[in-house]
């Protein structure tokens, strides 16, 4: 692992969820930019003093010297966005996999050269967007895929958050202070943080990918200088329209990550904060509510689900399901063997892009008096 050290909120996060199925064991890291915080983060994991480096660079090197089987498979990286690229780097060209908490990198071009890597080495990586890993996202995606829903019309997707509704910034808050940073965060403040999150769940449950945009961005707090609110209009390569707002000074609000995706047969609605129900509105019959574990679900719903029905699966299960298929294609590969269909179901080096290049045309747009933005060109 490179990251998640002392207060640092998502390496807990990563360590959970990888722990989740058995299926991936830490056996070193570089948690710390400082060495001493590191090796307060290796004492606490019961890691040997040995496994636990002043830098990530070392910890691939040496890594990379030690027998196979003893030495570590992959890497998690679990930094701030702007330590993202290099240690994903090196890890690749040193014959590494890697799992990647989001946005892939700070700047397209760090993104475009890992997607060049990942080509050249044949090697996995792996981008934690946590949402697609809910059974009843994955429902949703393979009702639209067989057509139960008809041919999907519109789209609209909501991430609202409150916590950054004050400057809270010039707190102590240090999951603040580099979000506001454009020197650690990149081009984009929300957009890049939960506006990603938005872009990839819209196109991972349509099937479609967005062609155009009309963005607005706002910074709402005085004194910031990323964006913390915005809305954008979506043209589908699918024919589908769509409207995708983030915001962090939603007062009041949590993580209310919510999509409705409306086809010609069929409504879907499904909400992050409820995340067990996915609610279908037929347009000739009364609305049906599918629940996790429970009926004839979709292949893909039930392979990633946990507990039997009504036993509550959350964010660290959904988490969890993307580790688990990282690490069962890793064993496929270690066995010269094909993993199975499902496993291979998780957000790629290529999403990672798409994600980067969503907020480079937002941000284009943003700043544009022209209405519509091309996604591509």
């Amino acid at each position: 692992m490179v990251g998640g050290g002392p207060g640092a909120f998502i390496g807990d996060v990563h360590r959970m969820a990888s722990r989740l199925d058995g299926q991936i064991e830490l056996v070193c890291g570089s948690f710390s930019s400082s060495p001493e915080k590191s090796k307060i983060t290796g004492r606490e994991l019961f890691l040997p003093e040995d496994r636990v480096y002043d830098t990530f660079q070392e910890m691939i090197e040496k890594e990379k010297e030690l027998p196979e089987g003893e030495r570590m498979d992959c890497v998690s990286i679990v930094t701030p966005n702007h330590l993202h690229f290099l240690p994903a780097k090196l890890a690749l060209e040193n014959g590494f996999h890697v799992i990647c908490d989001k946005p892939l990198t700070r700047t397209l071009e760090e993104a475009e050269e890992l997607e060049r890597l990942v080509e050249e080495t044949g090697l996995i990586l792996a981008l934690t967007h946590t949402y697609t890993g809910y059974p009843m996202v994955k429902q949703a995606r393979d009702m639209v895929k067989n057509g139960d829903i008809g041919t999907v019309r519109k789209v609209y997707v909501e991430y609202p958050q409150g916590w950054m509704t004050e400057k809270i910034e010039e707190t102590d808050s240090k999951q603040a202070s580099w979000r506001i940073d454009p020197s650690k965060s990149g081009i984009a403040g929300a957009m890049g943080d939960i506006g990603t999150h938005a872009e990839n769940l819209a196109e991972y449950i349509t099937g479609q990918r967005i062609s155009e945009l009309c963005a607005d961005l706002d910074t709402v707090v005085e004194g910031r200088v990323l964006d913390d609110d915005g809305s954008v209009l979506l043209r589908m390569d699918g024919g589908a329209t769509g409207v995708l707002t983030a915001s962090q000074v939603a007062a009041g609000e949590e993580n209310s990550l919510s999509i409705r995706v409306y086809g010609t047969k069929a409504g879907l609605e499904w909400h992050q904060m409820e995340p067990n129900s996915l609610y279908v509105k037929w347009l000739d019959k009364p609305m049906e509510v599918y629940r996790t574990g429970v009926g004839d679900l979709y292949d893909s719903a039930t392979a990633h689900t946990r507990v039997p029905a009504g036993h509550p699966e959350g964010y660290l299960e959904a988490f969890g399901n993307l580790y688990r298929n990282f690490a069962k294609c890793i064993q496929a590969r270690l066995q010269g063997e094909e993993p199975d269909e499902q496993y291979q179901d998780f957000p790629t080096v290529s999403d990672g892009v798409r994600g980067m290049k969503f907020l480079y045309k937002v941000v284009e747009s943003g700043k544009s008096t022209q209405k519509w933005t091309s996604f591509d060109d």
